[in-house]
């Protein structure tokens, strides 16, 4: 797995996997975390959520643009490093949300998420050029698929181990105050605490159950509990942002110890002056023109599969929340699902790549992203079945039946396990493979801001994430399934009738630029 591999990419992986670490205990919390400490609903939660992970997308075009501009990758990655954490450190900080502060605190909430989208920005996409830099090296060249699998394993292993981080802080702070977690018992606090009149007995009657099960002691005071229990809830949370703010130093100090074992492109740019014909400079010209065209075809088709992938962030994790038992485990935990996935099944798919390129049958990376959209297609095929034969409502609908009445409509684990791990292979055909293949049509001179627009149609695809919360609270659950199961469908469609045209014009790479003398960075794994 990691023979013929250069040097440098273990340190970035590891550099990457800190940062991705700190940030996926916050994406693991970050929509719910909004409900629960400022009454917001899931819509609006889930708008938030949308800007916020569509920021730090299209931020990575900046990034892209400046490190590409200045030629200093590393000292951008660094800044950005630094921005991330001080976004970090004020969401650490726990403040109670009050009618008073209600308006600065979720200002001040919204400030450190841009701090975060736009340090991410500055980090993310460049950290990724750099790894393709690994493999400009025609020694390397064809480990480069490969080698970017590897990266996505580590990236995976920080978002195995972070969604257990909330979570368990949160039940940990709970139990220091003789409170107990109950996923649907902060909205009730809101909705008591804003409406108290307007609660029908039936309302009522279901609040004190649910409170009794959350620790609440009969004939206390309700509205005090829920108070105590509202800041005692989110306090955890908190003490979890303080875990990413730890991982976000580890990154930096992996980083600036292990940099020098990674490329610098200024300097290799004047170690390989070239001169070139004008024959040939139209030549590359148009060859340049055609694998960018090629390049926004892809990226076309991308944002789709990011736009159906990421509701496990928002419709997915609100789905784990309402209508799947977590008495035991944490709807948050569930996000761990993917990454174990990840982690799995990668070993497995670079072995079956690797078989059919031994038997003179590989797979071009373009159909792979085809099969990836057809595989996220049956992922919501089968949740869409699954919800039509139980009947299951809207969102709204479900959250307001009684709680006997839910429980016995409530799925089995076992329906979020077979979604994620079709969605995962989905991703694998996917998302490291669509990282590979930026980093060879990139010309030589943009690999930043190339990098930057993969992540801007990423970006793109989560500017409309707040449409599935939308559709999930309002529609009967099983038609939102569907409308992702046929944006999926249709996505596969387009890609796979423009394979050949894809396949013609990235068969084969540019021929590189003379390599210079090789150094102890260019030693193998």
């Amino acid at each position: 797995m990691f023979k013929n591999q250069p040097k440098g990419l273990i340190p970035a992986a590891l550099s990457n996997m800190g940062e991705r670490f700190g940030y996926y205990i916050m994406n693991a919390v970050l929509v719910l975390f909004l409900c629960s400490k400022f009454g917001l609903s899931g819509d609006e939660s889930s708008l938030i959520y949308s800007f916020f992970y569509a920021g730090i997308y299209i931020l990575s075009l900046v990034g892209g643009f400046i490190a590409d501009k200045t030629q200093n990758y590393k000292g951008t990655i660094i800044s950005g490093l630094i921005i991330m954490t001080a976004g970090y450190v004020i969401l650490s900080i726990p403040i109670l949300a009050t009618e008073g502060n209600h308006t600065w605190l979720l200002a001040l909430t919204c400030v450190s998420l841009f701090l975060i989208a736009f340090g991410n920005g500055l980090f993310k996409g460049n950290l990724q050029a750099i790894v393709g830099q690994l493999y400009d090296n025609p020694r390397y060249s064809a480990q480069r698929d490969s080698g970017f699998q590897i990266f996505y394993v580590f990236i995976n292993i920080g978002g195995l181990i972070a969604p257990f981080v909330a979570p368990m802080l949160r039940s940990w702070w709970l139990g220091v105050n003789d409170m107990v977690y109950n996923a649907d018992f902060p909205e009730l606090c809101h909705q008591f605490l804003s409406v108290t009149n307007s609660m029908n007995t039936e309302n009522i009657d279901n609040l004190y159950a649910v409170a009794t099960s959350a620790g609440y002691a009969a004939g206390a005071d309700l509205q005090a509990f829920c108070t105590k229990y509202l800041e005692v809830f989110n306090t955890g949370i908190h003490y979890s942002f303080i875990a990413s703010v730890a991982a976000m130093l580890i990154s930096l100090v992996i980083f600036l110890v292990t940099k020098r074992s990674l490329p610098s492109p200024a300097s290799k740019a004047k170690a390989q002056t070239v001169t070139y014909t004008q024959a040939e400079k139209l030549a590359m010209a148009k060859e340049i023109k055609q694998r960018m065209a090629a390049l926004f075809a892809v990226l076309g088709i991308v944002v789709f599969f990011w736009f159906s992938f990421h509701q496990n962030g928002t419709s997915l994790s609100l789905f784990a929340r309402d209508f799947v038992n977590t008495d035991t485990i944490a709807p948050e935990i569930w996000q761990a699902v993917n990454p174990f996935f990840v982690i799995v099944l990668t070993p497995l798919v670079m072995l079956l790549f690797s078989s059919l390129s031994r038997r003179g049958r590989e797979i071009s990376t373009p159909r792979k992203i085809a099969i990836g959209m057809g595989l996220a297609a049956l992922a919501y095929l089968f949740l869409t079945l699954y919800s039509t034969i139980q009947g299951y409502p809207s969102g709204d609908e479900f959250r307001a039946m009684a709680a006997t009445a839910k429980e016995g409509l409530k799925a089995g684990p076992w329906v979020l396990i077979v979604l994620y791990f079709f969605l995962t292979v989905a991703e694998l055909f996917i998302s490291p493979l669509g990282l590979s293949f930026v980093s060879k049509v990139a010309p030589k001179h943009m690999q930043g801001i190339c990098q930057g627009l993969w992540l801007g149609a990423t970006a793109v695809g989560n500017l409309m994430l707040w449409v599935g919360p939308l559709m999930y609270n309002k529609w009967s659950i099983n038609y939102a399934w569907g409308v992702f199961c046929i944006v999926c469908v249709i996505s596969m469609s387009v890609m796979f009738g423009m394979v050949k045209w894809l396949e013609r014009v990235t068969a084969d790479e540019p021929a590189p630029a003379p390599e210079p003398i090789e150094t102890k960075e260019d030693n193998v794994i």
